[in-house]
């Protein structure tokens, strides 16, 4: 049974038991949520989770495509992925604990057909700070499911993960308590972590057992279900979200919900009794494209090729939702997955562009069971190419240079910085690459490296005095203009030039613009017409735009947002967005002091275009354009 199967078989199962299929959420998602991208199939739902009512009804099934991108830097293990999909089923205030735990057990080992002697399951122990009880009434459903199955099923109190690590489990335990660190559900933790007036609830979650995986005791002297050695592997959890957290403590909710998530890859890998979700159907032919393209086997390479599956993956979903690469929000995490894959590949010996190869055969893997991925193919194909061709002379650059300054076998922060300031090469990348190739990086890299932007946004600061005051010289409405078109166009350089395009002073009057910037060499004419073309294009689509206050931190690390200077304001700034009406992601996204015009049409309100009328040295490495509304 392919995942593609289990897939199909999950939504029909649920059909049949009177759910209504629902369709996937966008990666990205809608509204305020507070977060970049959709990381459950739960997520999408909370509204109805908390009480409104859902247009089609209280029974819903559905397969949703998440992202975490928290997990990228775990990617290369067997099991963690940045893309997933989480089969999901929710009653809201219909079904509970009765139907919920028989129906999953019985497509688990009916409908996929697992072995339930290798099924094992945790509940929620209880809390006695706050009276919650003790989940019997689960830990009793599955024991009598098991013994249907002519299994012995004992119970056991396990308590915390670092008691299970003590204890262990004895002969025919099959059924575990746990505390709530691993079997309470609330968005914001465990019941002691609540705020008053969130929901919450005990969960049930169940494992499958790899016989043929040993227990590693670096994490501890014995093995359980909620061990991290790789035996065990959780495959989905329940959640019964009952109660609401109080002044003193918590009450009934009014309605008793269901909240399942069970992810389709790791189900897919305990079919065919594989600890390694990547040799599954809806991962393992891109494992097979890249050994062909490579000429290398997955069994020498696996950690490579499992990054580059799985990013890969990851970066056509996103662009599927239009998130396309950039160094804003969303954009920032596609370009990061983007530039890993592309490093990767590199360790594979594939230098060649190699993207155009593979997004097809990833294509054709969702293409049956999701049209939107097979519509918008050649604008993922287009939109992944034009980035890798724009990164490879980067990454040549940035690997080439990196190599040099290591001749003693060790990075500093200075040397990083370097990478950044004249490359453009990604700072995480060169944290990752000195790994690779087994250089020492020194421990104060970063103390090092933030020394050295500070002395650059001093000197940039000084030699800007007077003429760039939170990037505008004026307040006129001329100069508004001007300023608004410097963003647009310093994101149109970069888009033509590259990432290591980095802002080194400007100054606007009511008749020009001037900018400055990090580039080692001439502009061509054809690169200027094509900054033009970029700009003017943008002018006429009358993007809008609006700015936000964020914490300096999170707006540049977090959020991606340009901002050369963007630490003179303190521990908060403005973050300047300039969006299309209905488009995803912005074209600009920069830190500034403003003001700035509200639409970009009032750029070209009188009849003028954009036009760069000279590009010349400045310093060296450092380039100047200026450039008018005529």
């Amino acid at each position: 049974m392919t995942a593609q199967e289990i897939r199909k078989a999950y939504l029909e199962f649920f059909e049949k038991r009177g759910h209504k299929v629902i369709p996937r959420a966008l990666l990205v998602p809608q509204g305020e949520s507070g977060v970049l991208f959709t990381g459950s199939g739960m997520q999408p739902l909370i509204p109805y989770l908390l009480g409104e009512a859902h247009p089609k009804g209280n029974r819903l099934v559905d397969s949703q495509t998440c992202l975490r991108s928290q997990d990228i830097e775990e990617v290369g293990d067997n099991r963690h992925t940045t893309f997933f999909e989480m089969l999901g089923n929710w009653s809201l205030g219909d079904y509970f604990k009765k139907e919920q735990l028989p129906w999953f057990f019985e497509f688990l080992t009916d409908e996929v057909g697992l072995d339930p002697e290798k099924l094992y399951v945790t509940v929620f122990a209880g809390d006695k700070q706050f009276d919650l009880p003790k989940d019997e009434v689960s830990a009793k459903y599955w024991q009598d499911l098991f013994i249907k199955k002519g299994l012995k099923a004992d119970i056991a109190d396990i308590g915390s993960e670092q008691e299970g690590y003590s204890r262990g489990i004895k002969v025919n335990e099959r059924v575990f308590y746990y505390d709530a660190s691993k079997n309470w559900w609330a968005p914001e933790g465990k019941p002691s972590e609540m705020s008053e007036g969130q929901p919450g609830g005990p969960d049930s979650e169940v494992f499958y057992l790899f016989e043929n995986v040993e227990h590693d005791e670096k994490w501890g002297k014995n093995c359980h279900p909620n061990c991290d050695c790789g035996r065990f592997m959780e495959i989905g959890n329940s959640v019964f979200m009952e109660y609401v957290r109080t002044k003193d403590g918590f009450d009934k909710l009014p309605s008793q919900n269901v909240d399942f998530g069970g992810g389709l890859e790791r189900i897919a890998a305990a079919k065919i009794n594989s600890p390694d979700v990547f040799k599954i159907s809806i991962l393992l032919p891109i494992i097979e494209s890249l050994e062909k393209l490579s000429g290398k086997k997955y069994e020498q390479h696996t950690n490579a090729m499992r990054v580059i599956a799985d990013h890969l993956r990851g970066a056509v979903w996103l662009a599927v939702d239009d998130v396309v690469p950039s160094n804003k929000e969303q954009g920032y995490v596609a370009r990061r997955l983007m530039r890993r894959a592309i490093r990767f590949a590199f360790e594979l010996g594939i230098e060649q562009n190699f993207v155009q190869e593979v997004v097809p055969v990833i294509v054709e893997l969702y293409e049956k069971d999701f049209p939107e991925i097979a519509n918008s193919k050649q604008k993922v194909i287009d939109t992944l190419v034009r980035e890798e061709k724009v990164f490879r002379q980067t990454l040549r650059k940035g690997v080439r240079e990196l190599e040099k300054m290591s001749k003693n076998g060790k990075i500093s922060g200075n040397n990083i910085f370097s990478l950044y300031d004249t490359f453009g090469f990604p700072v995480e990348l060169s944290i990752e690459e000195a790994a690779m190739q087994g250089f020492e990086v020194s421990k104060k890299w970063r103390e090092e490296f933030d020394e050295r932007m500070k002395e650059q946004r001093e000197r940039s600061q000084t030699a800007t005095k007077g003429t760039f005051k939170g990037g505008l010289g004026g307040q006129t409405l001329q100069h508004k203009k001007y300023h608004t078109a410097t963003h647009l166009m310093y994101q149109a350089l970069r888009d033509v030039l590259g990432d290591h395009v980095i802002q080194r002073g400007s100054n606007i009057t009511e008749e020009r613009l001037r900018f400055d910037f990090s580039h080692p060499e001439k502009v061509t004419r054809e690169q200027l017409d094509e900054v033009e073309k970029i700009v003017n294009e943008q002018i006429k689509k009358d993007l809008k735009v609006t700015w936000h206050e964020y914490p300096t931190k999170v707006a540049r690390e977090e959020m991606g947002a340009l901002g050369q200077f963007g630490d003179r304001y303190g521990d908060t700034v403005k973050v300047y967005k300039m969006i299309a009406d209905g488009a995803d992601n912005p074209f600009s996204f920069e830190i500034c002091g403003g003001p700035h015009v509200d639409h970009t049409l009032q750029l070209i309100e009188d009849g003028k275009v954009f036009k760069i009328l000279k590009e010349e040295s400045s310093s060296a490495g450092i380039r100047r354009i200026k450039a008018v509304l005529q």
